[in-house]
């Protein structure tokens, strides 16, 4: 089990970074109950809980707003069916760089996401 989590963890970090990757794409890696909790941080100050169609709806305004962008995984620990995923997250939008260092949570079952905490931590930027 282990190494298949860590298959499909690496493998949905790349399709999210993926800036041609469409919702169907996303969607096979995804179970149907899936929730994704991101932490407060300054892109969603009070943080967000989303259902699976909220992710999916927020990946593909993302991929519209953004010129660029990419995930460096420094480090995935994998426990059974749980992945613990450091990572440094890079994006341009409207000319403007964004870096965030992240913290990922990550639960498998039955070959995709289950469930995603992540905790973002962005350098200082300023929107124009």
């Amino acid at each position: 089990m282990t190494a298949h989590t860590d298959q499909i963890v690496r493998r949905y970090f790349a399709t999210v970074a993926d800036l041609s990757s469409t919702a169907d794409d996303l969607r096979v890696l995804l179970a149907p109950d899936a929730t994704f909790r991101e932490l407060p941080n300054p892109i969603s100050p009070r943080g967000h809980v989303r259902t699976l169609e909220e992710t999916i709806e927020g990946f593909m305004a993302g991929k519209r707003r953004l010129e660029s962008q990419s995930i460096d995984l420094l480090e995935v620990l994998v426990a059974d069916d749980r992945a613990a995923v450091r990572s440094v997250w890079r994006g341009r939008a409207n000319g403007v760089d964004l870096v965030a260092h992240m913290a990922g949570f990550l639960q498998v079952r039955d070959g995709r996401i289950v469930s995603h905490d992540t905790y973002d931590c962005y350098e200082p930027f300023a929107l124009p």
